[in-house]
């Protein structure tokens, strides 16, 4: 499917970048029957913490490859060896998206690529380093409490909202790649209301 021949467009983008994260948390496993406002109160401190971000270098080797639209993947980070895959065919109907409905100004030429490979490394830096401690800390989700004892818990999807906001922030773009994802998903499923698809991934 191509642009051209999408479906009529809702405006996904009056859903604003807190709203896609909260959709992006409702629809990740174990978080069925959260309370929304709970995933709201997620979403925001995951979005916060990734903006707040200071700028992660890619030190992986950068590979282009198509295919990315088969898999639903804009770019995927591998370990063995350190490798970030950028999907040309995905950045391409993304880049033709853009322009179709008019967000050029959010998201300026080039500036795709570039959000992909941000997420990524963002990815990398939160998986291997202490951040991924201090977004835990942030979210204030307790695995487990005994008396003052707290352990901070694991909030399956923060780190996506955090990536994405990073890319956002770092980029200089005006939305949330999240936004574009679910634009995405529109033009390849050919449904007009869509959940945000998930743009990377990681194998270890």
């Amino acid at each position: 499917m191509t642009v051209k021949d999408a479906p009529a467009r809702v405006d996904l983008a009056a859903t604003d970048d807190i709203g896609w994260a909260v959709r992006l948390l409702a629809a990740t496993p174990t978080h069925e029957h959260r309370d929304p406002e709970l995933l709201r109160r997620w979403a925001r401190a995951a979005d916060a913490f990734g903006a707040a971000l200071a700028p992660v270098a890619c030190e992986a080797r950068i590979v282009e490859r198509d295919g990315g639209l088969e898999l639903g993947l804009l770019a995927r980070y591998t370990s063995r060896p350190p490798t970030v895959e950028l999907y040309t065919d995905t950045i391409d109907l993304a880049e033709r998206t853009v322009d179709a409905r008019g967000w050029r100004h959010w998201y300026p030429p080039g500036s795709l690529r570039a959000a992909a490979l941000a997420h990524e490394a963002v990815h990398v830096h939160l998986h291997h380093g202490p951040a991924k401690a201090a977004l835990k800390r942030a979210l204030g989700h307790s695995a487990l409490r005994l008396g003052r004892l707290r352990v901070p818990g694991h909030v399956a999807g923060a780190e996506e909202v955090a990536a994405h906001a990073y890319a956002r922030t770092v980029c200089g773009l005006g939305r949330s790649p999240l936004l574009l994802t679910a634009a995405l998903a529109a033009e390849v499923e050919g449904v007009p209301t869509p959940p945000p698809a998930r743009d990377a991934r990681r194998e270890n």
